[in-house]
């Protein structure tokens, strides 16, 4: 920990363990960010679990940190927020049982150990003391440092896939992350509780909160394959599968979201939308809405990839059909889309001058504005009104078309184009003001 972890959250993990000597408790941390500082990778998420009382905890070390303590007292959670925004989570120690297969568990207080085994795989149950007397001691009751060493993804016991079915995706999402491969045993409990229909009995949000987390990884279709191998896409939906087409799509997209990524440009694309366009986008309107029904995002979400998906539909005829596309129209058609759909129209894009006009808009033409103002149209005369967004979107298209240049350039553009409605002419009409 001494030689792996910023001086800062050193500061942070001896503070956690003085505050909970002081209010009579043991934390310890917990979970991925163990596990990742035993693999050398970067995991700055703290974790913390408390034996005792968690909100109390939580609320002596968020005194201390002075930092915003959001708790809810009936599940014995709690987030510090730090001033700069960095954020802990803390929980009470628990034990979770399961009503039936599937289902949301129940939860009761309970020990470290018990709340250790509650988790997924072995190497998500490893855990450090941080109280003085014990401070960087590790627990390990199931093995997670060996199968650390043998790169294996093994389960805490036989129901673990039939209580919570999501532990598969996340058993796929580790495999390829990690480089690990999933224990014979556990693989043949993943294929039985698919086979038993239990990922068919999951809530959809659940399905969209794993698959978020996929999509967000560097190798998302590595992901799905293995997904596909287990039977998982089609539990999910039966139209729901891969191929060499959607195969290649992935790849296209993920070099775009590099190339975009690269220009350091604001806002920032959604990832995992962008993939999720691409997974849906190669399938008929009536199957990619069954499909986005049965995941059932969140409506916003939902509401925004459907409009997405129509879009592409639209706009992939459009460029492929098109046989000029001067920088107004490109402009025209693209200025109301989503970042995330417009990099998968770009991926897309066989013909590399297709992509060129996309990513020409992306980095230069989309910022592109008209010199002349709302005040320079009054200063000619012209009377307020809806004819000012006419003027003003003829000078914006004009200037990406190279037809204008200087402010010069523009006066004499709507002095010849929109002669009729400046000051003397026979179309002028009512009293000015």
């Amino acid at each position: 920990m001494a030689n792996r972890l910023p001086p800062r959250i050193q500061q942070l993990l001896r503070l956690a363990g003085t505050v909970a000597d002081e209010v009579g408790t043991k934390v310890y941390a917990v979970g991925g960010f163990v596990r990742d500082l035993l693999l050398r990778q970067e995991n700055l998420d703290v974790d913390l679990v408390v034996e005792g009382d968690g909100i109390a905890f939580a609320e002596a070390l968020g005194r201390r940190l002075e930092a915003k303590v959001t708790s809810h007292r009936a599940f014995g959670t709690a987030i510090l927020t730090l001033p700069d925004g960095f954020k802990i989570d803390i929980v009470t120690a628990r034990t979770e049982y399961y009503e039936y297969p599937a289902a949301l568990p129940t939860v009761e207080h309970s020990s470290i150990k018990m709340d250790l085994y509650r988790r997924d795989f072995t190497i998500n149950t490893l855990a450090v003391c941080l109280n003085a007397d014990r401070y960087g001691e590790l627990l390990d009751f199931f093995g997670g440092q060996q199968d650390l060493r043998d790169k294996t993804l093994r389960i805490i016991h036989n129901l673990s896939f039939v209580e919570d079915p999501t532990r598969i995706l996340r058993a796929a999402r580790f495999e390829v992350r990690f480089g690990f491969h999933l224990a014979r045993h556990a693989e043949q409990l993943a294929v039985n509780t698919v086979q038993m229909g239990l990922l068919e009995k999951l809530a959809g949000s659940r399905l969209t909160t794993e698959l978020q987390l996929i999509l967000q990884e560097a190798r998302p279709f590595a992901i799905l394959q293995r997904l596909d191998q287990l039977g998982v896409l089609a539990a999910i939906h039966p139209r729901l599968t891969l191929g060499p087409a959607i195969e290649q799509r992935f790849q296209r997209a993920g070099e775009v979201l590099t190339w975009y990524g690269l220009l350091y440009q604001e806002p920032s694309p959604a990832s995992w939308i962008v993939y999720l366009l691409t997974l849906l986008g190669e399938r008929p309107g009536a199957e990619a809405r069954a499909i986005l029904r049965r995941l059932n995002p969140p409506p916003r979400i939902s509401a925004t990839v459907s409009r997405d998906l129509a879009r592409l539909r639209t706009l992939t005829r459009q460029f492929q059909q098109a046989r000029d596309l001067p920088s107004s129209r490109v402009y025209r058609w693209l200025i109301d889309a989503s970042l995330e759909s417009i990099l998968v129209l770009m991926a897309r894009m066989e013909r590399a001058e297709l992509r060129k006009v996309i990513g020409d808009f992306l980095t230069t033409r989309r910022q592109v504005r008209p010199i002349l103002r709302g005040d320079d149209l009054r200063a000619l005369g012209i009377r307020p009104g809806p004819i000012y967004r006419d003027i003003l979107n003829s000078l914006l298209y004009a200037r990406l078309d190279g037809h204008v240049q200087s402010r010069d350039d523009e006066l004499r553009f709507v002095r010849r184009r929109f002669a009729k409605v400046l000051p003397g002419s026979e179309t002028e009409v009512g009293p000015r003001r």
